[in-house]
């Protein structure tokens, strides 16, 4: 199956504690070091919090997972928090079978992430 919808990665700051990237279109083996080059350009502190906001991602593969749960071992390493919002069923899935959705935080919109770090 191939994938080009290519992936834009946009930070948005939400205040000097909580950081949102949102994420639009594929995120897999050839997209994914846009989302780790803004990862790498965040500085995480303790207390922080980080929302990586999936809502208009399209397609998620394994390396894109790895992505996503390396900030997750990140954020605990600097003491922050990192929660995933909007994230498709179809993608809510492979998360589920893999057994990501007992390590990793999930809200159902980007606001409701920024409220549970609040």
């Amino acid at each position: 199956m191939q994938h080009d919808h290519g992936l834009t990665v946009t930070s948005k700051p939400h205040s000097a504690r909580i950081h949102v990237l949102v994420l639009t279109g594929d995120l897999d083996h050839h997209t994914s070091p846009r989302l780790q080059a803004a990862l790498d350009g965040l500085a995480l502190a303790p207390g922080d919090g980080l929302v990586i906001d999936l809502s208009a991602l399209l397609f998620c593969d394994s390396t894109g997972i790895s992505i996503l749960v390396s900030a997750h071992q990140r954020a605990q390493n600097a003491g922050a928090e990192l929660v995933l919002a909007g994230l498709d069923p179809s993608i809510a899935h492979a998360f589920k079978i893999m057994g990501l959705t007992r390590v990793l935080s999930f809200q159902d919109t980007a606001d409701k992430a920024i409220t549970a770090l609040q």
